[in-house]
């Protein structure tokens, strides 16, 4: 294609005599100058497809409604004036002209604004670029960082012209004037504003100074706030390794960088309050907690003191204590000795009533009844069966009082 299409100045040519013989080339021009005569100035509404992004930073892609399509470009100078990434399927009205692109003959319209049907190039870019970081992980809580408690020196990234700038520094110097304040000044809307915002965010991060840091400029329109949807300001808050705050407009305008930043704010104010608490507030939430603190110590204290009245009393005479231990111990070493007493008696009791037992089937006692015992001397058997006997057996014969060794003359059976 031809690029210097839109820029070659329109002369117009003769009309052609019937008999002229024309070469391909020229029969091109003419017809491309005959286009370009009464189709230089439309407006043009279809459905993007096949769009295409080459190195050179031209746009191709095709027009089409359900019955018809063409073939369009939308040179570099123009493209890079989109606030939307173009996409197959968008619907679009274009303005430009419809030319011919003579080195193939083909039929081309050269746009010069791309617009979102229904809807406003801003709108689109800023949803395109929201899922965009979203998808990408920006806007994750577990990525953003809590603010810290009254910090000692406080970043802010904004115009030196506005009047937010003064609100924030007003409520600081209010709330705790000797918080050390640095401003990185930044022109916050217009052309390179984006660019200048997360440089700014990048130097001031960079130096260390800041605990927190506040980027944000006054209200206005959607077109003035739209640096603060620029994908490099977002990408710069996500960057940055202290906290930041996104103070943007209203609190109805809510920007990109509201949601990348770990905290958003719905004014410039609300920001610097968002940081410092009142300082009045403080001291006088200190004070209730400290009466709160020593009510409750000294109501502990109390109790511990009359506990302590209490084992006092109890421990008043310890002579007494240990007296009528003593007299316990006395009593409870009776009441042991009368037990072990009855204990004894009542086994000795035990003791002659089974000796007694024993007594009756005692063979000493027997014997000494006048009955006497034999023993088989050859085996030591007791001898209950005469028949067990024979004549010249030895025996031994026990009695009450000593023993006799005898030796059987004779044996009587029953």
């Amino acid at each position: 294609m031809q690029p210097s299409a839109m820029s070659r100045p329109f002369t117009r040519r003769p009309v052609l005599q019937p008999s002229a013989v024309l070469t391909v080339s020229e029969l091109n021009e003419v017809i491309r100058d005959r286009l370009e005569t009464g189709l230089d100035a439309l407006w043009v509404a279809g459905e993007l497809s096949n769009v295409r992004f080459p190195p050179s930073g031209h746009v191709y892609f095709t027009l089409k409604d359900p019955q018809s399509q063409i073939s369009a470009v939308l040179f570099r100078r123009h493209a890079e004036n989109l606030r939307f990434r173009m996409e197959d399927g968008m619907e679009v009205v274009c303005s430009g002209r419809v030319g011919l692109y003579t080195v193939r003959g083909a039929l081309q319209f050269y746009a010069v604004e791309v617009e979102v049907r229904g809807k406003g190039a801003l709108a689109v870019a800023f949803e395109q670029l929201k899922n965009r970081l979203s998808r990408e992980g920006l806007f994750d809580g577990d990525r953003k960082q809590p603010l810290p408690f009254l910090p000692r020196t406080i970043g802010i990234v904004t115009s030196l012209h506005g009047a937010a700038v003064r609100d924030m520094l007003s409520i600081i110097q209010e709330r705790f004037s000797d918080r050390r304040v640095v401003i990185r000044p930044v022109r916050v809307q217009g052309e390179g504003a984006a660019e200048e915002i997360a440089q700014g965010i990048r130097e001031l991060d960079g130096t260390g100074l800041p605990d927190v840091m506040i980027v944000g400029r006054g209200g206005g329109s959607l077109e003035d706030l739209w640096a603060f949807n620029e994908e490099v300001v977002a990408r710069a808050i996500a960057a940055a390794r202290v906290p930041v705050v996104s103070a943007v407009g209203h609190e109805i305008d809510v920007t990109i960088a509201d949601f990348v930043a770990d905290q958003r704010a719905a004014t410039p104010t609300a920001a610097a309050e968002m940081i410092l608490p009142i300082r009045r507030e403080m001291v006088d939430r200190v004070a209730v907690l400290t009466r709160r603190l020593r009510r409750s110590t000294e109501s502990r204290l109390e109790r511990r003191r009359e506990n302590l009245r209490h084992w006092v009393r109890r421990l008043a005479d310890p002579g007494q204590r240990l007296r009528q231990g003593q007299m316990r111990l006395d009593e409870l070493s009776l009441r042991l000795w009368r037990c072990q007493e009855d204990s004894v008696a009542r086994l000795r009791e035990r003791l002659g009533h089974l000796a007694g037992r024993l007594g009756g089937v005692d063979p000493l006692a027997v014997l000494r009844r006048g009955y006497s015992i034999v023993y088989r001397e050859s085996d030591g058997s007791i001898v209950k069966d005469a028949s067990l006997l024979r004549e010249g057996y030895r025996v031994r014969v026990n009695f009450a009082a000593g023993q006799a060794i005898c030796r059987v003359e004779e044996v009587e059976e029953p």
